[in-house]
């Protein structure tokens, strides 16, 4: 099973990146779950969603807290180092929203070669693809670069049937680019 964290701030779409990686996974036949936490929480403040992956029914139903996966769409959350690599699996990847390169990145978060970074400038390429900073489909193209867990297509029919029409494929193009773009260290 595949366990993913995801950091973000209220109104950046944590919540919808998460269901959307969900539905996209349901679509290519996989068990999955997406839930959000966050309590009185006001737009800007921190707040964090999860998904679990697998090929198999999906008994549990608790909060994740050895993920296998990390993502950040909000690179200033990078501050608080203890909270988002609480718990992160040996061996884990990390997928960060940042024009910074993987190994300035591993530096500043002081994490060993044990952990793969995956990073892609995913704040630019939403306002040029979407017109608007909406990280949190252009980050889920890196997450796909990183870690294979739905094929490219599934997650384009889960984004048109989230957003369909032009959003919708503004968004696969931002995801899709972010894929290109992402780098590794």
């Amino acid at each position: 099973m595949l366990e993913i964290r995801w950091h973000g701030r209220g109104g950046q779409g944590v919540w919808s990146g998460t269901a959307v990686l969900a539905l996209a996974a349901i679509k290519a036949g996989k068990f999955a779950q997406s839930f959000p936490e966050f309590g009185p929480e006001r737009r800007g403040a921190p707040v964090n969603g999860y998904n679990r992956i697998d090929d198999k029914p999906i008994k549990i139903h608790c909060g994740i807290y050895e993920p296998d996966a990390i993502i950040v769409i909000d690179p200033t959350l990078l501050k608080y180092r203890e909270m988002i690599l609480s718990g992160l699996k040996r061996g884990g990847k990390i997928v960060i929203n940042s024009e910074k390169k993987p190994e300035k990145l591993r530096e500043e978060l002081k994490v060993g070669k044990d952990v793969e970074i995956w990073v892609a400038d995913a704040t630019s390429i939403a306002l040029e693809e979407v017109k608007r900073p909406s990280t949190n489909t252009a980050t889920l193209g890196v997450l796909l670069r990183a870690i294979p867990v739905v094929p490219m297509d599934k997650l384009a029919e889960a984004i048109m049937s989230r957003w369909p029409g032009d959003i919708g494929e503004k968004n696969v193009k931002a995801i899709k680019r972010a894929y290109e773009e992402a780098m590794s260290g």
